[in-house]
């Protein structure tokens, strides 16, 4: 494996940093020399964001409980703080690593500058930052509505985390949502959640869903035994309504009990929003609302 790598995209204004599994696109937005030392702290703290992982690995890969563990890294400790709220049921820290490695990364880009704007996306798990006054448009996977897939961020939101999950990702789900995209106040806490509301929406036993044990897939993953999906054939619009009803009761629980801002759930044309999920396009979100 290659060490850390760090070169601009083509356009000349996104910064891609790369190591391992790790792949993040990285913008600032504001005055250029502010830009440039922001961009200059990203890369010096990514140069050990992944060995400092290894270390810790073989803990962060065991169930989280309600009583936090001691982490010495601090991505790690991001990592676990995410899940601890969310341990009444299965999960491990490895469940917030793309959020915690985008919140640890916009935190060296922020610390000692003035910007307007940036952002850390790591596969589709973002970590933002709003000045003043300030908005973000991202795209979003999964409506399968044929239409804008976009959510609005404002600064006046307490959003500043979003992260989508759902058995069509790079990472394991138990579940068979084509994708849960979750808004909240870090990047860490919306994967940990969106992990969890993916896996919740789920038809148990059903015939047309494939699964295989994730430990036949990657030997040395957190999920061991438990079975993956990894294919979801056809559905009847009441089976599906059923499956996003079992994972809207969860997202709508982490809601209330103030864990998440707001979620979007998808699966085979049908979804379900908890919460202000301000979709940029409004046409899209009042067909979700009525549906």
């Amino acid at each position: 494996m290659k060490g850390p790598q760090a070169h601009w995209l083509e356009d000349g204004r996104r910064l891609h940093l790369n190591h391992g599994p790790i792949d993040l696109i990285v913008e600032a937005f504001g005055e250029a020399s502010e830009c440039s030392a922001a961009y200059r702290q990203a890369v010096a703290r990514f140069q050990t964001i992944l060995p400092e992982l290894v270390e810790e690995l073989s803990e962060l890969r065991r169930p989280a409980s309600l009583r936090p563990r001691m982490f010495v890294g601090p991505t790690a400790r991001r990592m676990e703080v995410a899940v601890v709220p969310l341990a009444k049921q299965f999960i491990t820290p490895m469940a917030a690593v793309a959020g915690s490695v985008a919140d640890e990364i916009l935190g060296a880009l922020l610390a000692g500058r003035r910007l307007e704007r940036a952002y850390v996306n790591n596969g589709g798990d973002s970590a933002i930052h709003l000045g003043s006054d300030q908005s973000m448009t991202l795209a979003i996977a999964g409506s399968g509505h044929g239409l804008s897939d976009r959510i609005m961020v404002h600064a006046g939101d307490e959003v500043r985390g979003v992260a989508t999950s759902g058995w069509r990702g790079r990472s394991f789900s138990l579940g068979i949502a084509d994708a849960v995209t979750v808004r909240a106040r870090t990047g860490a806490e919306a994967d940990a959640a969106a992990t969890l509301i993916a896996n919740a929406v789920e038809l148990p036993g059903h015939p047309a869903v494939t699964r295989v044990p994730a430990r036949d897939l990657a030997p040395d993953n957190d999920l061991g035994d438990r079975l993956v999906t990894q294919g979801v054939g056809p559905l009847s619009a009441a089976e599906i309504a059923v499956a996003l009803d079992c994972g809207f009761a969860v997202a709508e629980d982490f809601r209330q009990r103030g864990l998440i801002v707001a979620s979007a759930l998808f699966l085979g044309g049908q979804a379900r929003i908890a919460g202000p999920m301000a979709l940029a396009n409004k046409a899209l979100e009042r067909e979700i609302a009525h549906a």
